[in-house]
Order: C-alpha cells, then sequence, then structure tokens
C-alpha cells in the first residue's frame, strides 16, 4: 500500500508518496481503507515543524473516513463493510490504516463519504467551541475568524443554529459571500490586527461576547480588544505561535482559553456524543460542509502548497 510520508520536516515538497508494507489490524483494532482523508493545518504545522506525536519520520493526516476490510482480535462493536470515520488517528494520508476501534463512529446512512470525512476534525471543533469552550446562546455576538474557511463556516452554522450572531473576519474580498452564506450577519475584510474598532462599532460599543480566534500571533491583541467586559478570547490552533503575555495585558477583565484537540473529544463517550449532535445537524440540513478541494492522495503536496496560500475556501480531501 502507499501513503504520503516525510523524512525530515519542510515545505510542501517533503512530502513522498511512498510504498509501504500493508498494515495488519492488533487487537482493538480495525484495517480501514481510506475513503477520504481531511487537509488540515494541523497537519501543516506537523509538516513544517513537527510537534508531539509527529516527529519524522511520519505519515502524516490525523482524520477521515473509510471501510472496514478486517478486524483484530476483540473488536465486536464494528463488522467488516461498516463505513467509519475518525476525529483523531496521526498517519492518515494511507490507503490503509489499522485504528483502534474505540476511535472510530459509524456513519449514518443519509451522509456521503466526503461529508464525513468533512466534518470530523473540524465539524467536532465548531461543536466544542461552540458548546463547552462558550455556549452560545440566543443573542450572543461571536466574531469568528477565517469565516470562510473551514472551521470559520461550520463554527457560523452551528453559531446560528444556536441562536447566536456571527461577526466573521476574512482576508480577502471574494470570501465575504461565503461567509455570509455561510450565516455570517456582519463580514469585516482584515489580513491582521485593527479590527476592534470595526466591532465595538457593529455591538453598539458593548464588545462581542466570543471570539473565535484561529488567525494567529497578529490577532491577538485586537481579538481581546474587541471582547465586552468578561468576554472570552479562545485562541485555538496548535501551530499558531505563543504570544508573550502579562495577566495585567489582558483588557476589561476578559477570559482567555486555549481549546487543545485533545479536549473536544476527551473520551469514548464524548467522541460519540460529538459526533451523534453533528451528524444530526448534517441529516437535518443544518450544517452543510462545503468541499472545495479533492485532490488525489499522491498530490498531497499541491493540497498543502494551496492551504498555504490561504486562498483555499471550505474543506480539502485527499481520495485514494
Amino acid at each position: 500500500m502507499h501513503a504520503i510520508r516525510i523524512e525530515e520536516h519542510g515545505g510542501p515538497e517533503v512530502l513522498r508518496w511512498t510504498e509501504l508494507p500493508e498494515p495488519a489490524p492488533g487487537p482493538g483494532e480495525a484495517l480501514v481503507r481510506l475513503g477520504a482523508a481531511g487537509v488540515n493545518y494541523m497537519d501543516v504545522g506537523a509538516r513544517t515543524g513537527g510537534g508531539p506525536g509527529w516527529a519524522a519520520p511520519a505519515v502524516l493526516g490525523a482524520e477521515g473516513m473509510g471501510h472496514v476490510v478486517a478486524l483484530g482480535e476483540g473488536v465486536q462493536d464494528l463488522t467488516v463493510g461498516d463505513r467509519v470515520a475518525w476525529f483523531y488517528h496521526p498517519g492518515s494520508y494511507a490507503e490503509l490504516l489499522a485504528v483502534p476501534a474505540d476511535s472510530l463512529v459509524k456513519v449514518p446512512d443519509g451522509i456521503s463519504d466526503e461529508t464525513a470525512a468533512a466534518v470530523m476534525m473540524q465539524g467536532l471543533t465548531a461543536s466544542h467551541l461552540s458548546t463547552e469552550t462558550y455556549p452560545i446562546g440566543p443573542d450572543d455576538t461571536a466574531v469568528v475568524h477565517a469565516a470562510a474557511g473551514g472551521v470559520g463556516q461550520l463554527l457560523t452554522q452551528m453559531i446560528r443554529a444556536r441562536g447566536g450572531r456571527v461577526i466573521g473576519l476574512v482576508s480577502r474580498e471574494e470570501k465575504v459571500p461565503l461567509a455570509k452564506e455561510a450565516g455570517a450577519e456582519q463580514v469585516l475584510v482584515h489580513s491582521g490586527g485593527g479590527f476592534e474598532t470595526r466591532i465595538r462599532e457593529l455591538t453598539d460599543g458593548r464588545g462581542a461576547d466570543v471570539v473565535y480566534d484561529g488567525g494567529g500571533t497578529g490577532t491577538f491583541r485586537s481579538s481581546q480588544l474587541a471582547l465586552r467586559p468578561h468576554g472570552v478570547h479562545a485562541y485555538y490552533g496548535p501551530f499558531m505561535g505563543t504570544p508573550t503575555l502579562r495577566p495585567t495585558d489582558l483588557p476589561n477583565s476578559i477570559l482567555l482559553t486555549y481549546p487543545v484537540v485533545h479536549h473536544h473529544v476527551a473520551t469514548r463517550e464524548s467522541l460519540l456524543r460529538r459526533t451523534g449532535e453533528v451528524f444530526d445537524l448534517v441529516l437535518a440540513g443544518r450544517l452543510v460542509p462545503r468541499v472545495t478541494g479533492r485532490y488525489p492522495l499522491a498530490d498531497a503536496a499541491r493540497a498543502h502548497a494551496d492551504i498555504e496560500s490561504r486562498r483555499t475556501t471550505g474543506k480539502l480531501l485527499l481520495l485514494p
């Protein structure tokens, strides 16, 4: 079988289409043939700088969906032929994967393979951000960075489903219609900071209740200045950089949180509950992922170059 492997960290050119031995499922594992793998900024960070669990050499990718082709000893809740998806399994850019059965969820009838792959990492991230990180309620105002991106579009739809209002931020004018289509009431075009004054104008001077900030260190300060007193700054994403911060730098008694991927679904129970909620929203037509890029798995380097360009919108998928 083949996989996308790196021998060293670097640019997209280090992604190599590599032939590897076919994996065998161990106890408690299922062998899955890939149907689609999601592309995330996390993958770019793993490629360029590594991080815990991503030391080179490594097969990249963390999410996807596929079909069960064999079962290891002790697996009882799955059968060969099941369509399954996973939220976080390092090494997902591969034609075949041996995945712990506890990391897999069954894909309901009525949800396509591509949709299932598109809502795992980003959909569960958006679900966690809009419920546990800050439980959006009716009439709450949320600022969503990268509102035309994969997480941003799903997060905007979930906020609207919970009765909240969204002010979206996008990097280019051509992305404005996509953010509005997802449900943002106002959309501001900004490539960095400096948007806090406009946010305050749009909230009659009060400030936003929550800012979902996946923009990195360049937007860190402005996100905080855009909040009301005791508002929540949700600074998410593992490879955005770490700002230098003293507690006295925080304005308006705001609350700062750094939600990380492993806290989105910390247990098997939370994985099943949260994916069930996301799948229900999809089936009800209230959550519509927008797949905008489909690449052969062997062409992962092009997908990485495209997502790094910041010109992409929606979700990018790798197809075997």
